[in-house]
């Protein structure tokens, strides 16, 4: 039977007790007798995390003959748990004033630092890309659109790996949820970038019960991973988010709390389908538009999932020494419910509402807790900052774009960061208007392109969808067009620019009124762009279809080296007929090539 709600039990009891609460050296029979029944008392209270006082604790432990251990782990490494949401657009936390309840991400924010200028890219694969390698999409290749489950890519081969840079220093790596950086071949897969462990989905999105996705008319299957192979036996038809939180209760239930920890959970929640179980839409029905309330119910799911997800770490021992990152990967999308209000348009645009995120760090390890941080950070910044929190190493000859961004949150001094390629997309569909005149001849403005230094901020090209949509023009049919305050770039403009710090709204465009800044901007572009390796995007192969592996997403690409190696009878007629080649060198013969050229 499915357990009540969408979160998963309360954390079952932690395995091997002795190993991790009551340590320490043998005793006498009768002395250990009755240092087994106080270490299992002492045990039932901490699973549930009612437990006695640390002095409390220390003080039965010690009458027992034993040295009292810190509670917490004897490692300086932290345990490192990142959790990104999908699709949560920037207004929809309780925080930025949503009516979406989020108890748990309010608490939590509340608790540790919030990230009020914090940004990621627009759309799926390339925010988990930046965040995995700490590079630009301009520098992976992956810089247009998303990693379509047909194509044969996936994020580079080449490029080293958070997880990968994290085992090098003795941590453990699990990943729970969305993967979405190609699959094609089997060393793209979690398990082969650095994950010592893997459970979820391959691609963008999908049922969430029954963790089937369609990418097309017949092209359809099934997509759940345990490791390298589909999870048929671990799936229960259990809604996504809750199963999710069930495997990372799992996992930390199973790790010893002394060893270093890496967890990452990509939650397929809130991206579309909007699927939510039935008790979550009880606080909602006031919500007229269907789409808004069970974005909602999904939503009010994923706060609960995480408010256990927390208390995992509390019962097993990880919390004292872990640190917490909650981002979304990208703004919402106001047609799927998601509001990013009041910011400028939506997921899949680089106008505000489609990459400034909700981010926070929640940790007992932050100096300053209960802070807003309003320092520039971009989803780059994890992998340096996660690395050297690691006491790990980065090689001096990899060329990375983010920056160690932990004394800027902790403590509140300057961003190291000053500058932000939001992208710069080579073949996305070319601004009509645009031209290398309207840039000044050192930009093509007909080419899709966003940066940020400093205050400012430019865009080039077709940015997308420009509206305001405000929470209350939401109706039946998506959001509704007398409400919003429409914006056309049918008018012969191909260039903006604003100043973020004192519009962040993007309402007043600045491009005419300062073509000194834009000119420089431009320039900082040319100057990216000549970094830039070139685009990845294959068309689609039909081995791919599911159909021709039983039914799965799945790797599918398999090098053609066999085909062109000899056969037995074919490498037997080559050595004969060298051997009577070298006969008729011998004799002196002469012998013509195919092409009529005597050969000498």
């Amino acid at each position: 039977m499915a357990p009540r709600g969408c979160a998963g039990h309360p954390p079952p009891p932690p395995p091997s007790p002795q190993a991790w609460v009551c340590p320490g050296k043998m005793l006498a029979m009768g002395a250990l007798a009755g240092f087994w029944v106080l270490c299992l008392l002492t045990y039932g209270y901490l699973s549930w995390g009612q437990g006695l006082e640390e002095e409390e604790e220390g003080a039965l432990l010690a009458q027992a003959g034993e040295r009292v251990e810190p509670s917490t782990t004897s490692t300086s490494q932290p345990h490192l748990i990142f959790i990104l949401a999908d699709d949560q657009g920037f207004r929809d936390v309780g925080y930025h004033g949503s009516e979406i309840k989020t108890p748990t991400l309010d608490k939590l924010a509340a608790e540790g630092v919030k990230l009020e200028n914090y940004y990621v890219q627009p759309i799926c694969t390339p925010s988990r890309s930046q965040f995995i390698t700490g590079k630009y999409q301009i520098h992976t290749g992956l810089q247009h659109s998303i990693i379509r489950p047909t194509q044969p890519n996936c994020l580079p081969l080449d490029n080293a790996t958070l997880p990968q840079k994290l085992k090098e220093v003795g941590y453990s790596t699990h990943m729970v949820g969305k993967w979405h950086l190609g699959f094609y071949r089997k060393e793209c897969m979690p398990t082969k970038r650095g994950f010592d462990t893997f459970f979820g989905s391959l691609l963008g999105s999908g049922d969430y019960y029954t963790h089937y996705k369609c990418d097309s008319p017949g092209m359809c299957g099934y997509d759940l991973y345990e490791n390298d192979s589909a999870a048929w036996d671990s799936d229960n038809g259990i809604y996504s988010t809750q199963m999710y939180t069930q495997r990372v209760q799992q996992i930390l239930a199973s790790h010893n709390p002394t060893k270093p920890l890496f967890l990452y959970i990509a939650y397929q929640a809130v991206h579309s389908p909007l699927q939510a179980p039935g008790r979550y839409f009880e606080h909602y029905r006031s919500i007229i538009n269907i789409n808004r309330r069970r974005y909602a119910a999904m939503l009010s799911c994923l706060d609960e999932a995480i408010n256990n997800v927390t208390l995992a770490l509390k019962t097993y021992g990880f919390y004292n020494n872990s640190i917490i990152i909650y981002s979304s990967d990208n703004g919402g999308q106001p047609t799927a419910g998601g509001s990013n209000w009041p910011l400028r348009g939506s997921k899949g645009t680089y106008w505000e509402g489609g990459i400034r995120a909700v981010g926070f760090v929640h940790s007992p390890l932050l100096k300053n807790k209960g802070t807003v941080c309003k320092e520039l950070v971009h989803i780059t910044d994890w992998y340096p900052t996660l690395i050297s929190l690691a006491e790990g190493q980065i090689d001096e000859d990899i060329q990375i774009d983010g920056y160690d961004i932990w004394e800027t949150i902790s403590e509140g001094l300057r961003s190291p960061r000053v500058d932000i390629l939001h992208n710069i997309d080579p073949i996305y569909t070319k601004a009509k208007n645009g031209s290398w005149a309207a840039g000044y001849g050192i930009w093509n403005t007909a080419i899709q392109s966003a940066i940020r230094v400093q205050h400012w901020k430019l865009l080039t090209g077709n940015p997308g969808y420009s509206d305001w949509v405000p929470p209350q023009s939401f109706s039946n049919l998506g959001p509704n067009r007398w409400h919003n305050e429409r914006i056309t770039l049918s008018t012969g403009k191909s260039v903006w620019l604003f100043n973020i710090t004192a519009d962040p709204y993007e309402r007043v465009d600045l491009s005419n009124r300062y073509p000194g800044i834009v000119k420089k901007l431009l320039r900082r572009l040319s100057q990216f762009n000549k970094t830039a390796v070139p685009v990845r995007y294959p068309p689609k192969d039909p081995r791919s279809n599911p159909r021709l592996n039983g039914g799965v997403w799945g790797p599918w690409y398999k090098e053609e080296t066999k085909k062109n190696k000899p056969s037995k009878n074919q490498a037997k007629k080559k050595q004969k007929k060298s051997k009577i080649k070298k006969k008729q060198q011998k004799a002196g013969s002469r012998s013509t090539c195919h092409s009529g050229v005597t050969c000498g």
